[in-house]
C-alpha cells in the first residue's frame, strides 16, 4: 500500500474545509475530553481527527494512526499494518487555542513514516487553516509552499535576524537566564503558538531559528515541520546540539531547535559553552 503526497494534501483540505468556518467561534472552543497529548481535546480538534480517521478508512489503509487526541490507533488490519510499518502522525489542529479564539495561527500538521523512527519520516504536509497556503515535502525531493520550491534564510547572526522562542511558564526566568547569551544576539523573539508552522517559516526564510525549549513538546507536533524543515535545507537538534531520532511514539516529548544552516553552528558552539559552564 502506498499513500502518496498528493493524498496527505488533499485529506489536510478536506480538514480545512471543514474546520475552516469554525475558527473563533463558540462552538470550535467547546471543551471535551482530555486528548491523548495530555491537552483538554476540544470541539474543533475532534472534527478534525475524525476527517483523517474517516478518510483513512475510506482507502482501506492499513496503518497506525499516531494522532494528537486519540494516541495510537490501528486503522483498517493491524498485522497488516505492524507489517508494513505504515504510520501517520498527525496533529489535526496545531495551534488549538489560537484557532478557537480566532488569532491567525494554526493549522493541521500530518506526516507519513515507513520505519520507527524520525528519520523513517518520509513525506509531510503542513496546511494553514487561515491562508490556505499549503507546505510539504517528500525526502530527498525538497520542499515547497503551494507550488514553490522553499529554502531557509542564509542570514548569520550578524544579520537581523528572528528567532521564535518557546518555553514553559515554570521557571521561566531561569530558563529564559540559562539561554540569554543566544537569545540577545537576535534581533527580534516572537511566540506564536504553532509549532508546525513555526518550523515551516523556518523552512521558507521568514524566520532564521525556533528554539522550543519545552519538556512537553510532542512528536504530533513536529513531525511534518521536522521534514519540511530539512528537505529546505535547515537543521533540528537537541538542547545539547545533537540529532534528534527517537522511536516514533505518541509518548514521545522533546525540547528541540530548529535553524537555519548558516546559525547551525553558531547555536551549537554557544550550546556546548552553555554545557562546559553547567
Amino acid at each position: 500500500m502506498e499513500i502518496s503526497i498528493n493524498f496527505l494534501k488533499q485529506l489536510a483540505f478536506d480538514v480545512y474545509n471543514r474546520v475552516h468556518p469554525l475558527l473563533g467561534t463558540k462552538e470550535a472552543s467547546k471543551e471535551l475530553e482530555r486528548g491523548a497529548g495530555g491537552d483538554i481535546s476540544m470541539h474543533l480538534d475532534i472534527v478534525a481527527e475524525n476527517i483523517v480517521i474517516e478518510k483513512l478508512e475510506n482507502i482501506n489503509a492499513d496503518i497506525l494512526l499516531i494522532s494528537e487526541e486519540t494516541g495510537e490507533t490501528y486503522i483498517g488490519n493491524k498485522q497488516e499494518a505492524l507489517k508494513n510499518k505504515i504510520k501517520l502522525i498527525v496533529d489535526p489542529i496545531d495551534g488549538s487555542n489560537n484557532a478557537v479564539r480566532g488569532v491567525p495561527y494554526s493549522s493541521i500538521s500530518i506526516a507519513l513514516a515507513i520505519g520507527e523512527r524520525i528519520s523513517d519520516i518520509s513525506k509531510a504536509v503542513v496546511l494553514d487553516l487561515d491562508t490556505r497556503d499549503i507546505y510539504w515535502a517528500e525526502k530527498e525531493r525538497g520542499a515547497y509552499l503551494n507550488d514553490n520550491k522553499i529554502t531557509v534564510s542564509n542570514n548569520d547572526i550578524s544579520r537581523k535576524c528572528i528567532i521564535e522562542i518557546n518555553v514553559s511558564k515554570k521557571n521561566l526566568l531561569n530558563q529564559l537566564n540559562k539561554y540569554i547569551s543566544i537569545v540577545k544576539k537576535f534581533h527580534n523573539l516572537r511566540v506564536m503558538g504553532s509549532t508546525a508552522l513555526t518550523l515551516c517559516q523556518v523552512a521558507r526564510g521568514s524566520m532564521d531559528a525556533f528554539m522550543n525549549l519545552r519538556e512537553s513538546n510532542r512528536l504530533v507536533d513536529v513531525a511534518a515541520g521536522f521534514l519540511i524543515l530539512k528537505e529546505s535545507g535547515g537543521f533540528f537538534f537537541s538542547k545539547e546540539g545533537l540529532d534528534i531520532n527517537n522511536k516514533l511514539s505518541i509518548d514521545l516529548k522533546f525540547p528541540f531547535i530548529a535553524s537555519n544552516a548558516i546559525l547551525e553552528p553558531f547555536f551549537k558552539k554557544e550550546l556546548s559553552l552553555l554545557s562546559l559552564n553547567g
